[in-house]
């Protein structure tokens, strides 16, 4: 469609070159339509491109591996990194890292008596892990000492199987066996007893 030859007046319709001209700048500004479409999309954490992730990314001295972390957990990276602002407390830290593992995967727990932080939780993804790593360090007062709890949750099915075999020893060591004559034992077919 050429929405530009709309705005010529009519005799320059049938004019090949007027025609070709605004077909052609029909195309370019289309191209500029969806550059600034992207642009302003770039300007928002959840709309951007990968491009402008890896922009924000080198401003905050991210150094992201786009072949082990998803695009989705690389926003969630920044806007973690952007919304970590003071005051601090237990339920804020329990706050954001439920919203970077999971809401009740995570456990914040303080021991005052002690100054002990403690955060159980169970993952397995590193970029997770150090990413809450990274806010944990950040948040925690200085007077804490910061107690990470990993635990894998897993199923282990052990089963049990006996067999046996019985073995027949083809030599007599009176001298009457000859070496290479016959199979030094040979192996019984496996029964299986439990």
């Amino acid at each position: 469609m050429n929405r530009l030859l709309e705005y010529l007046p009519e005799y320059y319709h049938d004019i090949l070159d007027f025609r070709e001209l605004t077909k052609t700048e029909t195309q370019e500004l289309l191209s500029v339509e969806q550059a600034m479409e992207r642009l302003l999309q770039d300007q928002f954490v959840l709309t951007a491109s990968e491009q402008a992730i890896k922009r924000r990314e080198k401003m905050l001295g991210i150094q992201a591996d786009p072949k082990a972390e998803t695009l989705d957990f690389r926003r969630k990276r920044l806007i973690n990194r952007y919304s970590t602002k003071p005051p601090f407390t237990v339920r804020y830290l329990q706050q954001r890292l439920d919203f970077l593992v999971g809401a009740g995967l995570v456990i914040v727990s303080v021991d005052p008596q002690n100054f002990v932080l403690t955060v159980t939780t169970s993952m397995e993804n590193a970029a997770v892990f150090k990413e809450v790593e990274h806010t944990v360090r950040v948040v925690k007062p200085v007077n804490l000492i910061y107690q990470q709890q990993t635990g894998l949750e897993d199923e282990l099915i052990l089963s049990e199987h006996i067999t046996k075999r019985n073995l027949a020893w083809n030599y007599r060591l009176d001298g009457g066996w000859h070496l290479g004559s016959k199979v030094f034992a040979e192996l019984g077919a496996e029964v299986v007893v439990k």
